[in-house]
């Protein structure tokens, strides 16, 4: 049985906020040179180039790429054969982004309740979800989520009767109705199957497949590839103003389902499509 103290959890999740939020992937990166390469439209083509060049500065100043620097979402993937002590994993995790907001200085943005509103300071708490795997290490995966695409984001649990063609329409449906309010161009996350709340966490757990990357299950790649190509032809464009670039990907997982139900969810990440992993 391996051990590893909660300082070390603490210090790799601190370090995971800041790189998180300043640096935007390769593979996201990639996608928006392609898309500028592809995109006809002047504006959009001067606002694609804008994004990156902001995503360029944010990584050489370290300065968050976007004032919005999100509700802290951390994926752990905890070994069976690991015990992590002199503390305990959660107060682990919550420790590390408070302090990579506080010596970030990064935005807090979490209220302690919905309806009273008062800020926690230091913006936690974070939503963890951990799962237990085979081996004796973690890996950690830190998503800063922005509210503008988080709050466009839906799910429904339709009657398995609506078929592909209904959960095609109500996915470019969602995408549609956001319109700029996300930061095109977005990552679209979809979940199908399973719970509510299964498949909204399918959903979200998709925005972190690379760019380009497509469903092992030919079915459901050409599936991504059919919703990519529809929401490109909506003409949203980058923020809103335009052009063939609405979408850089469509990513859906899957679960198994009630013989009675279809539920699906559509969650949006703006084009600061932003997490960063470490194994420890």
């Amino acid at each position: 049985m391996r051990k590893i103290p909660a300082s070390q959890i603490t210090q790799a999740v601190k370090e995971l906020c800041l790189e998180a939020n300043t640096r935007l992937g390769l593979d996201v990166l990639e996608a928006m040179r392609n898309a500028l390469k592809r995109e006809k439209s002047l504006l959009a083509r001067e606002i694609l180039q804008r994004i990156i060049l902001n995503a360029e500065a944010a990584e050489s100043e370290n300065m968050p790429m976007c004032q919005d620097t999100g509700f802290v979402v951390v994926f752990a993937e905890i070994g069976q054969e690991l015990c992590v002590t002199e503390g305990l994993f959660t107060d682990a995790v919550q420790e590390g982004v408070r302090q990579g907001y506080l010596e970030g200085y990064l935005r807090k943005s979490i209220v302690k309740d919905p309806f009273r509103r008062e800020n926690t300071g230091d913006n936690t708490p974070a939503v963890l979800h951990s799962e237990m795997v085979d081996g004796n290490e973690i890996r950690l995966i830190v998503m800063p989520k922005g509210g503008g695409s988080e709050n466009m984001s839906e799910a429904k649990v339709f009657a398995p009767s609506v078929g592909i063609e209904g959960v095609k329409t109500y996915v470019v449906d969602v995408v549609k109705r956001a319109g700029a309010n996300p930061c095109p161009p977005v990552i679209i996350g979809i979940g199908l199957g399973g719970t509510l709340d299964q498949c909204a966490l399918l959903s979200k757990k998709a925005l972190l497949r690379r760019v380009g990357s497509r469903h092992p299950d030919p079915f459901y790649a050409a599936l991504e590839c059919d919703i990519l190509d529809s929401l490109n032809r909506l003409d949203i464009g980058p923020q809103g103003f335009g052009g063939c670039t609405t979408a850089l990907g469509v990513f859906i997982e899957v679960f198994p389902c009630h013989i009675a139900s279809l539920p699906v969810a559509v969650t949006i990440q703006c084009h600061a499509a932003r997490h960063a992993e470490r194994r420890i």
